[in-house]
């Protein structure tokens, strides 16, 4: 069976920046360039085909990444909007493992903000090839130069202008292409015009791109070392080689609201964003021999996807998005669900365009699609064919650091709303829910107020049940300081068949952000390798349940390493509660500290509200990392506590009378003060 569409044709991209700085614009011209929409969409009038979520037009803001596939120059384009604010990281997160190459948007005033540090390091982390647009060229303050600078010195990486603007703000007129050597004047229409007067700009930027391009590219040094010209395509190519290795990242300029250099933009990222077939194989793990192995990108290779995404729709049901690495697969077939060992079947299959679609009998090696009829699948789980088991890398989320108690306002209600609940936490990873069996109480988790603000609308709007929700709370969590060994014995005897788990727990703490580890260290059949699970189960059960002060354990490295085994008596119930009982015991001898969530926030305000506005940083526990000036404004960078940050948006407001404003979003948990560690631990003794 022949492909339906060349796989080197392909391009699986993103499109990711801090809020506001027009990523839903910029998509929404991209379709409309590319044929896929005839009028174009608005966030402003909430008439954005990306941002289909009600709330989504309501508040001008992405919510949930959206999928689309458009064509431009015999190109297939598969593109993921996603959201620009910090509450709904997880959808940055888990679209950046899926993809290959990603479209990064400034915006020309604010240049490099929080959050853009925040994607840009998620990008990073998955080896994602970038290009640049600074966006906004044409409002008041747009500054070209300065961006691309702090590209350089904040994001530490080497950004090389392949366009530069013909003037900024109400005087931006055109975009000068030092790869062809052309001005384009805007409208587009005109083609090129007489490049008069940007003539000397032309030729000694496009010197400087050609210098730059030799110092990192052993090609065109040759050619630039033997005085020859570079010609635009070999230009085109070494940029395409350098993007595609992370070595740069090529700028782009233009103004997505008045449709200026969004061509240019879909040219480049033919040009030089990679296809499938250009990014290194993936990795996987042969269930069958342990070892890892390389899956080529082709579809003479078994099939192999990760699902990144689980949607309800309240019209077809449950739709699981998949990333397909390797082999085809058909509507109807039977697949193995890797990460759970459970055999599933994959109904019908559709290419996406936001919240539309269009069905399909089979998909490819390279393609995006979303599938009907996986019952047990979710967010990081495998799908291989059930003959050639392997394991792709799951997607790691960050820890929910804002909690709150909720119940619905009439009690007929519950199990609609522990059904909602469970719906919701299955399509967001970053969104937890828990039962409290001692108070009885419902209590949800997730990024920040935003984010817990959005999944209470969701419940009314979308199951139609009214929620009470209490305050919002930090998300405490606990570790350990110092290694501990700790025994578990569960022995009962009460005539008949008895109970018995004996188990031995090397408790150690794990580095920061590593999450629960668990290695079995049994040797010569001490515990025989069946129970091995069931203590995993235990151990993990202690940790949730939490140490000092009640709330959960994490970064905890956990062996077993000994233990003991009764032939008739021995039970998986028996071993998860000796291993439940060692790690109660180890956690209290561990030295156990309490951590609290530490945000980066990041304040810009005029020059006169500096000094009242760091007095109130101060005051809120903050440690300030820096302070750029720029002309009449200043931008603070800072930690502080999240505990500390309740009221803020509120108290910034007045004390620079509604003119500084303020990014948020998670940095990492860090051990709370001792003083307070104290108040809360006491507190905490009274109420459990």
């Amino acid at each position: 069976m022949s492909r339906t569409f060349p796989l080197e044709k392909i391009r699986n991209i993103g499109i990711i920046a801090h809020i506001d700085a027009g990523k839903t614009t910029a998509t929404e011209m991209i379709l409309h360039h590319a044929g896929r929409t005839y009028k174009v969409g608005s966030v402003d009038e909430g008439t954005a085909v990306m941002d289909w979520m009600e709330q989504e037009r309501e508040r001008g803001i992405t919510i949930t990444s959206a999928a689309t596939t458009c064509h431009w120059r015999k190109h297939r384009i598969n593109i993921i909007d996603t959201p620009g604010h910090v509450d709904f990281t997880a959808e940055v997160e888990r679209s950046l493992r899926v993809l290959d190459g990603g479209v990064v948007i400034f915006d020309g005033v604010a240049g490099v903000e929080a959050q853009s540090e925040a994607v840009w390091r998620q990008a990073d982390k998955y080896g994602v090839a970038r290009i640049c647009f600074i966006n906004k060229m044409d409002r008041t303050g747009a500054d070209f130069h300065h961006t691309v600078t702090m590209i350089n010195e904040r994001l530490q990486n080497r950004a090389l202008p392949i366009q530069l603007p013909m003037g900024s703000e109400k005087d931006f007129r055109g975009i000068i292409d030092l790869v062809e050597n052309k001005v384009i004047a805007f409208p587009v229409d005109s083609n090129s015009i007489s490049i008069e007067g940007t003539e000397t700009l032309l030729a000694k930027h496009r010197q400087e791109l050609i210098e730059n391009l030799a110092d990192l590219d052993e090609q065109i040094m040759l050619l630039y070392l033997e005085g020859q010209d570079v010609s635009a395509t070999q230009i085109k190519a070494a940029i395409r080689r350098l993007t595609i290795s992370n070595r740069m990242v090529p700028v782009l300029c233009g103004s997505a609201l008045r449709d200026r250099g969004i061509q240019l933009l879909l040219d480049a990222i033919v040009d030089y964003l990679p296809s499938p077939v250009d990014v290194p194989p993936i990795s996987v793990t042969d269930l069958e021999s342990g070892e890892e192995i390389l899956r080529l990108p082709s579809d003479d290779e078994p099939f192999a996807a990760l699902a990144f995404k689980t949607v309800f729709d309240p019209f077809m049901g449950r739709l699981v998005y998949l990333r397909v690495y390797s082999g085809r697969v058909k509507a109807g077939a039977q697949v193995l669900n890797a990460t759970i060992d459970k055999k599933e079947r994959v109904g019908k299959l559709y290419v996406m365009h936001a919240n539309h679609r269009e069905e399909i009998e089979h998909t490819e090696t390279g393609s995006i699609v979303a599938s009907l009829g996986l019952k047990m699948t979710s967010t990081g789980d495998t799908l291989c064919e059930t003959k050639r088991p392997v394991l792709l890398e799951a997607i790691r989320f960050a820890e929910p650091v804002l909690s709150m108690a909720v119940e619905p306002k009439s009690k007929v209600d519950q199990d609609k709303l522990d059904d909602s609940l469970t719906k919701l936490a299955m399509e967001d990873p970053t969104f937890k829910v828990y039962h409290d069996e001692e108070t009885g109480q419902t209590l949800i988790s997730g990024m920040g107020e935003l984010h817990l603000e959005v999944l209470m609308e969701r419940i009314f709007r979308e199951y139609g049940i009214r929620v009470n929700a209490g305050k919002p709370q930090v998300a405490y969590k606990e570790t350990i300081t110092i290694p501990v060994e700790s025994e578990g014995r569960f022995i009962r005897q009460s005539g008949g068949r008895g109970q018995y788990g004996h188990v031995w727990l090397r408790i150690e703490p794990g580095e920061r952000g590593s999450g629960f580890e668990f290695r079995d260290q049994i040797r010569s059949g001490a515990i025989p390798k069946g129970f091995t699970p069931s203590v995993e189960a235990g151990a993990k059960s202690a940790l949730q349940s939490g140490g000092l002060a009640g709330y959960p354990v994490i970064d905890v490295k956990v062996t077993l390493y000994d233990g003991s085994f009764h032939e008739v008596d021995s039970s998986d119930v028996a071993f998860k509660m000796a291993a439940f009982m060692a790690m109660r015991d180890g956690i209290d001898k561990a030295k156990p500290v309490i951590l609290e969530p530490i945000m980066e926030v990041e304040i810009t305000t005029p020059n006169q509200f500096l000094g009242d506005i760091i007095g109130d940083l101060n005051s809120r526990r903050a440690h300030i990392e820096g302070i750029e000036s720029r002309a009449e404004s200043s931008t603070i960078r800072c930690l502080v506590p999240l505990a500390e940050t309740f009221g803020f948006a509120g108290d910034l407001r007045s004390l620079s009378q509604g003119r500084a404003s303020h990014t948020m979003c998670f940095h990492r948990y860090e051990e709370l003060p001792q003083d307070l560690s104290e108040q809360i631990t006491a507190r905490m003794g009274r109420t459990r």
